[in-house]
């Protein structure tokens, strides 16, 4: 981490993205203590952590493992979720392009939503760099955690280390939902995931909340506004 890009990012916006990646570093924790107490080897979480990093999938992928499911299966619904950052990369294309491999590879949630809420460019890369290498460390720091004590943790839920991950991802985009039509829109989504969460696959449900986009499409109304009625 150069000094420039302390100096530049100032210390709020230091602060937001060390308090996000400590309760990352948690969510770490409660990954790496679920995947071990399922019975899964010690090794898994912390392989997963770094050649993965990407919660969502991870957690889908030790919950379909536990459930049964075949590795490739696993594995293929892993790649539907993460679907999400092929957007992301269009996005922050710019952002990265000095260094894209390792920009894809640090490209998560997080690291977007503060990267994406920086206007200028220069301070929008260091945003980048500097949040994605702070959950390399501490997501990898807390799975390795979690792993060692899943194995004197026979239930996970007892403590509710099950609802860290979902509990940070809610923090993250509650800001946004002061915005009505964004509200309305991850209301919609939150309501067709919780219909067919019954009838697909474990994980895709999620995907199909995006569906609220088209059918809402918070843009359209500002465009006709602007374009006199049109």
């Amino acid at each position: 981490m150069r000094i420039g890009w302390v100096e530049q990012l100032g210390r709020p916006l230091l602060r937001d993205i060390l308090l996000v990646n400590v309760a990352i570093g948690i969510v770490g924790i409660s990954y790496g203590a679920i995947t071990v107490s399922q019975g899964l080897p010690i090794w898994l979480p912390n392989l997963m952590s770094v050649v993965v990093l990407g919660g969502a999938s991870q957690f889908l992928f030790t919950g379909l493992l536990v459930a049964g499911a075949s590795p490739v299966a696993a594995v293929v619904a892993g790649a539907l979720v993460n679907a999400r950052h092929l957007p992301f990369g269009f996005a922050l294309a710019d952002t990265v392009r000095r260094h894209p491999w390792l920009g894809s590879y640090l490209m998560i949630d997080e690291v977007v939503a503060f990267t994406l809420a920086q206007r200028d460019e220069e301070r929008r890369r260091a945003t980048f760099w500097v949040c994605g290498l702070c959950l390399l460390f501490f997501w990898n720091l807390g799975s390795l955690i979690g792993a060692l004590a899943g194995q004197a943790v026979s239930d996970t839920e007892r403590w509710g280390l099950d609802a860290a991950f979902p509990a940070v991802l809610l923090a993250l985009v509650l800001p946004a939902l002061r915005d009505r039509r964004v509200a309305k829109v991850a209301a919609l989504g939150a309501v067709i995931a919780v219909v067919l969460t019954p009838f697909l696959p474990s994980g895709t449900a999620v995907l199909s909340s995006l569906l609220a986009l088209l059918v809402l499409r918070p843009g359209k109304r500002e465009s006709t506004a602007a374009g006199g009625g049109r």
